[in-house]
């Protein structure tokens, strides 16, 4: 799971199908940073928060928590949900979890895409990541980003391709939504998500072409990893894929978002994509056969901008302002919308994100404020765990 995958087995599915059956279902894994209350600097704590906590154990235990790539991180998991309010009670839960934990042993969690402050990262003591970092060289020891991604419920891996292949244009548009790490090595990056950028030295990262079957797909992964130039399965970093473990798509593009409430917006609007290209695919709507050149250069933009700035538009890929480009996405998935209730939640939480502005924007106004890089963290750990007043 996670990240880099470090194959640890959720308690139960993230994101498989359970509950009315009207609503697929849909869970989050969020990759958050530890750091320390004091200096602002992440810190490698992973292995001392965890070796005291325990793991619920069975379905239906709620949030848990587990080791990821740098120990410097942890991630937190949901079970799988059908409705948002269900859902958003476990991310405020599982971040409160983390951070719970964290202070046991000093370190509090913090909801941010990079380090703000300069850090040597210290891989968690598996022979996998070992390999890695023996093989990838300074881009696996630089790794320490922390993302949100999203499974998403599907009836089989022929379901799960045909969407994949249909929400691959709308992919950036989660990328600029959740941008939330502007800061590399202590400086300002000039990019809402250098995540984003960080993230594709993998070979294996980036958007997907269009493969038209559950085999196509399966096949590319096999050609991929005969190549020896990724590892195994769990390298293959595309910016959307089936999960190995459950029947369901996964959605990695995303920075992990500053605020819980963002979190569940992205996975709003995430099962929305996800039900509309099923659709378009059960109606006979061809996927749009855009190139993938096309689709690097809207994550660019994406990344470089965030909200801040200018999107390419989806369809004619020409420069739009970032607020027609969320529109016309809202546009896009309006009937899922409604028909899973999740219209009204979905307007009013991207209302609160176009008017708070993105985790991003939020950590430069905290620097020109304060100037000072440790208070953007301090910030940022309120943040993470912060709940809106009734």
């Amino acid at each position: 799971m996670g990240g880099l995958d470090a194959d640890v087995t959720p308690a139960e599915p993230v994101g498989a199908r359970t509950g009315d059956g009207r609503r697929r279902t849909f869970g989050i894994e969020e990759e958050l940073l530890l750091v320390s209350p004091e200096t602002g600097e992440a810190v490698p704590m992973a292995a001392g928060l965890l070796e005291g906590y325990r793991r619920p154990a069975g379905p239906g235990g709620g949030p848990f928590l587990t080791a990821e790539f740098q120990q410097e991180m942890i991630e937190v998991v949901t079970p799988p949900h059908s409705t948002m309010a269900a859902l958003e009670a476990d991310v405020i839960a599982g971040r409160a979890l983390a951070d719970a934990e964290g202070r046991k042993i000093g370190v509090r969690v913090a909801a941010l895409g990079t380090s703000p402050l300069p850090c040597d990262p210290h891989p968690a003591a598996l022979r996998r990541f070992a390999a890695m970092t023996h093989e990838y060289g300074l881009t696996a020891r630089e790794q320490l980003t922390c993302g949100c991604h999203i499974h998403v419920s599907v009836e089989s891996d022929e379901e799960g391709v045909a969407v994949l292949d249909r929400i691959r244009t709308w992919l950036p548009v989660l990328s600029a939504l959740s941008a939330n790490s502007p800061f590399w090595h202590g400086q300002n990056s000039g990019y809402a998500s250098y995540r984003a950028q960080v993230w594709s030295r993998w070979p294996s990262a980036g958007p997907l072409g269009v493969l038209g079957s559950a085999e196509a797909y399966h096949q590319l992964v096999h050609d991929m990893v005969s190549t020896g130039v990724v590892l195994d399965e769990g390298m293959v970093y595309f910016d959307a894929r089936l999960s190995r473990h459950y029947p369901t798509v996964e959605i990695r593009i995303a920075d992990v978002c500053l605020r819980p409430q963002n979190a569940v917006l992205l996975a709003g609007i995430v099962r929305g994509v996800v039900e509309t290209a099923a659709r378009e695919w059960q109606e006979g709507v061809p996927a749009q056969a855009v190139p993938t050149e096309l689709l690097r250069l809207a994550g660019w933009k994406a990344s470089r901008w965030g909200l801040g700035g200018d999107l390419l538009d989806p369809v004619s890929y020409q420069p739009t302002p970032a607020v027609a480009v969320v529109n016309a996405l809202l546009e896009h998935i309006m009937e899922a919308l409604e028909d899973s209730g999740d219209l009204h939640r979905v307007e009013e939480l991207i209302d609160d994100l176009l008017y708070a502005g993105t985790g991003a924007s939020r950590q430069l106004e905290v620097l020109h404020r304060t100037g000072e890089l440790e208070d953007v963290v301090a910030d940022a750990a309120n943040c993470t765990v912060w709940i809106p007043a009734d």
